[in-house]
């Protein structure tokens, strides 16, 4: 009853290897929520390049399906604000969980279509489903332990692993292996399949969950679930247009960004308190890093697909039958966080006790510094190590990867732990918003990224040769190291705007 009075609603009880049994329902979904997304991101540039611009030629081609994936993982990350306003006031997380879940296995069939129209229809379904989704069962993990609970970081740590594991399953079953063999169609069908799945696993044992996450008071029956589902169908169309208007997207997100930076520095002024302004333009710093981080690191899905589409030489080995394809490069992030994760988490709290851990800012250095060092491998690749086929091994790949997953670990975590840490405690929700719309302003950027690396766009080089990646991942490296040693000189100087923050 104490935990009710302090609006903790306990799941019922049972629990499974020393957690609520409810935490493993919400893994097993989430398992299948990035099985579909991961599975169908790993297609997502390929296929739109061969299936809807293969009239153009083929920089041309992969230049559109760059801006196509760019607009896409940046709305994805817009939408998430909407949908955990939505499950706060209106539908509660369980039914919000649901209803996103349905919209995405729907997009993702709608994915299966020839023609482009219903395609990026399909997309916009998955951005607004994503929206209710993704952000409300990360929220119901937290709503499983009372205030105070030390479970909750292992929790959430397990929670993590469920993504990542999704995410590394996807591209081997969806793309290397259905969409190699039968059709990338159908490996967009496998993962609204996916996402179906996961929805039942959800609805099996949702009686784990009891009473966490369900409709708040007022709301009950299915009147609200019908209004939103309405009011999402109408969101499809604005999304649909932003997704065909690359300029007006980025015009609206900068327009976005300018007016969150505007709104924090007038509410710390308005605060009256400098040590709160101080934090707020520590954090928008923060976030100019988290732009250029994510930009660089999202080439991922687009420039670095392409690159092993066309100029990496896969493994010379068969599995059962089964022979790798460069799709299973998009796996390649989640395995190395699985096996990393842990190991940054135990060197920081180690550091910590001999006082030598880094601070923030610096974190976020040497997470920039791992980006722009991964392009630099393959640059030194390409220049060193190309055959006469104009292909470099999927060492360097791999190893570039692995460079990139140890600079997210630098910058990610620590990034989420501290936009919670710099803002009023009134504000952390909208900041937290803030931190995932520098993240959209990001993947914006990556996609016209992409388009210069793998497009028509290039720098005097032959258009998508193994030459032009070089010179873009050159420029790619040289940004990202600059930024990075001024983030790194100028560490004790955002340290001071920060107020003690750690």
């Amino acid at each position: 009853m104490k935990h009710e009075a302090e609006g903790f609603t306990p799941p019922p009880a049972g629990e499974f290897l020393g957690h609520p049994k409810a935490l493993w329902n919400l893994f097993g979904t989430e398992f299948w929520e990035r099985f579909m997304y991961y599975g169908m991101r790993a297609m997502l540039a390929v296929h739109v390049a061969a299936a809807f611009f293969a009239h153009l030629s083929g920089a041309e081609a992969r230049e559109q399906a760059s801006l196509t994936y760019g607009g896409f993982t940046s709305l994805v990350y817009m939408t998430g604000i909407l949908g955990g306003f939505i499950a706060d006031r209106i539908l509660g997380y369980q039914r919000s969980i649901m209803l996103g879940g349905v919209l995405m296995a729907i997009g993702s069939f709608m994915l299966m279509a020839p023609d482009l129209t219903t395609f990026v229809a399909g997309l916009a379904v998955i951005v607004v489903g994503n929206g209710l989704f993704k952000p409300n069962i990360s929220t119901m993990v937290g709503k499983l332990y009372a205030p105070g609970d030390v479970r909750r970081d292992s929790g959430f740590t397990i929670f993590y692993m469920g993504i990542n594991a999704g995410a590394f399953v996807a591209p081997f079953v969806c793309a290397s292996y259905i969409g190699q063999t039968y059709g990338y169609r159908w490996g967009f069908f496998s993962a609204g399949m996916g996402m179906l799945l996961g929805l039942m696993v959800f609805q099996a044992v949702k009686g784990w969950l009891g009473r966490v996450g369900t409709a708040p008071a007022g709301q009950e029956g299915f009147g609200p679930v019908l209004k939103v589902a309405v009011g999402a169908a109408l969101l499809v169309v604005p999304v649909y247009f932003l997704l065909s208007q690359s300029d007006v997207l980025g015009g609206l997100l900068i327009a976005m960004m300018l007016g969150l930076a505007a709104y924090f520095v007038y509410s710390g002024i308005r605060s009256g308190e400098k040590v709160q302004l101080h934090r707020y333009l520590a954090m928008l710093i923060l976030f100019l890093a988290n732009i250029l981080f994510w930009a660089l690191f999202e080439q991922a899905g687009s420039s670095l697909n392409f690159l092993a589409q066309d100029h990496v030489r896969m493994p010379d080995v068969s599995i059962f039958g089964w022979t790798p394809t460069f799709e299973v490069f998009q796996a390649v992030n989640p395995i190395f966080i699985i096996l990393l994760a842990p190991l940054f988490a135990t060197l920081w709290v180690k550091l910590d006790k001999a006082d030598w851990n880094p601070s923030i800012p610096r974190k976020f250095a040497y997470g920039l510094a791992g980006a722009a060092l991964g392009f630099y491998v393959l640059v030194f690749a390409i220049r060193h190590f190309a055959d006469a086929n104009d292909s470099i091994s999927w060492v360097w790949l791999t190893l570039t990867y692995l460079i990139h997953t140890m600079g997210e670990l630098c910058l990610s975590p620590i990034g989420l732990a501290m936009v919670t840490k710099l803002a009023r405690p009134q504000e952390t929700g909208l900041a937290m918003g803030g931190w995932f719309l520098s993240i959209a302003m990001a993947n914006f950027v990556a996609g016209r990224i992409a388009a210069i690396a793998s497009g028509s766009g290039g720098h005097g080089e032959a258009a998508g040769s193994l030459a032009q990646y070089a010179a873009t991942f050159d420029q790619l490296f040289w940004l990202g190291i600059v930024i990075a040693l001024l983030f790194f000189l100028s560490a004790p100087l955002i340290n001071r705007l920060m107020h003690g923050v750690k």
